[in-house]
């Protein structure tokens, strides 16, 4: 049993990333519980579901304008050091939000730390994930997402269990300072990281630094692109479902609010199994994201025409785990298959589409459930995303580098050949000579006289003739 178990937890048995896991699981725990606080203040205080969608607007924004320029900060500076500073920041501002909410504080303020907070998580994120990629080996990065995937799901549950017991007997400030002292544990985690267990990942030349060289890296590697396309489609239509929980629930399942609290723990739940699923994979591979995307699709499709909460629920629950398994067979491919110079610029462009796919897919799904009906909504965006992942299979498929490709790498990895970072190339310095060359005859000031050895030494130094 234990041989069985113990390729599930490897990641675990690096020190860095034991430390690291330990305070990821506190941070998200905090973060859930902040992220239900703050709703429920802004809910309570406005009254206005639009008014709390402006704020999430807030946060998700930055993340659009300004996630190249942090996939480069984070690609350029030690990340240990950019980490320290964001998380501080984090900090600072859950107890600013703390103090805010203690005092009641005006709408604008609560805005405007939302948005602040927005601009340091779009320098947070790409840091983090070329952190935690130097955490273990290459072939440990994939068991590491899928137990990130474990922590995050259950620090969501914990969080919000959490928040919502206590929320309606302490208040919202000491929810949000919970928040801010446990970004301590993650500021305490980062500093006992030890550099002996890091496996550094390589820099980027001079050539190769900055937004622009970025953008011209993520635009000119076609299955990166390919990818990214997918994964917007997906996010896009097929992965909303806070919205189209809630839309089914008061809408076709009549369940009302209970029904939608027990679709969001059952959710929950296959979340953190999914988890399992993607760490116990040895391999992640391009063909298990296209399966799973299709399966995914096929699901959500026939979700839309479930007559019961519990049809519904017996397909969420796959839905969930495909999602977690896709999200992180995406994100273990796109790393180890792409420059490692590149790797924060390219987790920043994964952000950007997520951020502008969570944004346009969030209102887009609640217009088709508003129009034509929450069941309709999940069997249009089923048939939209089964089509994108046919279509990104195709194109795949005909690649003519793919069909060159080894068969064993075909349908494993994104490119066949991962690139190697490129080095600058100097002209040669020759060699110092070893003997210092023959000055020839001494230089003596006019009218200096030159006697006894001093003669004879000139004399010899001096071309015979032959």
């Amino acid at each position: 049993m234990r041989e069985a178990v113990a390729p599930m937890f490897r990641a675990l048995r690096h020190p860095n990333y034991r430390r690291w896991a330990v305070a990821d699981f506190v941070s998200v725990t905090g973060a859930w519980m902040q992220n239900l606080a703050l709703n429920w203040f802004v809910l309570t205080k406005t009254g206005s579901p639009g008014l709390l969608g402006l704020s999430l607007l807030f946060q998700l924004l930055p993340g659009v304008l300004l996630g190249s320029v942090a996939g480069a900060v984070a690609d350029r500076f030690p990340t240990k050091r950019v980490l320290l500073i964001t998380q501080a920041l984090h900090g600072v501002i859950a107890l600013v939000l703390a103090g805010v909410a203690w005092v009641d504080g005006p709408l604008p303020a609560v805005y405007a730390l939302a948005l602040i907070g927005g601009v340091v998580t779009v320098f947070d994120a790409p840091a983090l994930g070329r952190f935690g990629s130097q955490l273990v080996p290459r072939e440990d990065l994939s068991n590491a997402l899928g137990l990130g995937s474990i922590l995050s799901s259950g620090g969501r549950i914990l969080g919000m269990g959490l928040a919502g017991a206590m929320v309606a007997v302490t208040g919202v400030p000491l929810l949000l300072a919970i928040n801010a002292l446990s970004f301590g544990a993650v500021l305490v985690a980062i500093s006992k990281v030890r550099r002996k267990g890091m496996f550094e990942l390589a820099k980027s030349t001079a050539e190769r630094t900055g937004v622009k060289a970025g953008i011209r890296y993520v635009l000119g590697h076609r299955p990166l692109v390919l990818m990214f396309l997918l994964g917007f489609v997906l996010s896009c239509l097929g992965r909303n479902y806070q919205v189209t929980m809630a839309a089914m629930s008061n809408g076709p399942l009549a369940a009302g609010p209970e029904g939608y609290g027990l679709l969001s723990v059952l959710f929950s739940a296959g979340t953190v199994l999914g988890g399992f699923v993607a760490a116990a994979c040895k391999n992640l591979t391009l063909r298990l994201i296209l399966w799973t995307a299709l399966g995914t699709s096929v699901l959500q499709f026939f979700s839309g025409a479930t007559p019961t909460l519990w049809s519904f629920a017996a397909l969420l629950i796959p839905i969930a785990i495909g999602a977690v398994v896709l999200d992180t067979a995406t994100s273990t491919r796109i790393q180890l298959d792409t420059d490692e110079d590149m790797r924060g610029r390219v987790l920043a462009a994964k952000g950007i589409v997520t951020a502008a796919s969570g944004a346009v897919g969030g209102p887009l799904l609640g217009w088709l459930s508003e129009f034509a009906g929450p069941g309709p909504a999940l069997e249009i965006a089923g048939v939209a995303t089964v089509v994108a992942t046919a279509v990104t299979w195709w194109l795949f498929a005909r690649s003519p580098q793919r069909r060159a490709m080894p068969a064993e790498q075909r349908w494993a990895r994104l490119a066949g050949v991962h690139p190697a970072t490129p080095q600058p190339t100097h002209p040669r310095v020759p060699a110092r000579a070893t003997t210092r060359p023959d000055r020839g005859t001494r230089w003596t000031r006019p009218g200096q006289r030159l006697t006894g050895g001093r003669r004879r030494a000139v004399r010899e130094r001096e071309p015979q003739p032959t």
